[in-house]
């Protein structure tokens, strides 16, 4: 397949996100929150004066949100002209996926089920490969 991806962790599980997606990987400021919104969209902050909306890919797939760390990081990527920051417990390598997409299997939940576009093989071992856009939707989205 010999696609890149970010290699991360998201819900304590391995994670990749296509790395021609990614605009960068941020360390995450302040987040400044925003009233009425779900709660997987933490806020905003901002990278380079632009505004971002923080979304918490743990609550996204509908698991308890990470504790915020000093060296917090999330992923920027651009959906139609508007930035978001992903939140993730761990970005740690860009690597290529080794298979294609195989199904993901059973057992992982109905948030990884639909937010997963199947599991790919990376040198880190099995890696679910996320769609940006059902993350970014959240998880009333995914059930629908």
């Amino acid at each position: 397949m010999n696609q890149l991806l970010l290699l991360c962790r998201i819900a304590g599980r391995n994670a990749a996100i296509p790395a021609i997606r990614v605009q960068s990987v941020i360390e995450v400021g302040e987040i400044t929150p925003l009233p009425g919104v779900p709660p997987f969209i933490r806020g905003l902050t901002a990278l380079r004066s632009q505004a971002l909306t923080v979304i918490d890919c743990s609550v996204a797939l509908g698991f308890e949100s990470q504790p915020d760390t000093p060296e917090q990081r999330a992923a920027v990527v651009d959906i139609d002209g508007h930035l978001y920051a992903l939140l993730v417990d761990a970005a740690y390598d860009v690597g290529e996926a080794r298979s294609d997409p195989i199904e993901v299997p059973g057992g992982f939940g109905a948030g990884w089920q639909a937010a997963a576009r199947g599991m790919v093989e990376t040198d880190t071992g099995p890696t679910l490969l996320i769609d940006i856009e059902t993350l970014v939707s959240g998880p009333a989205a995914q059930a629908a």
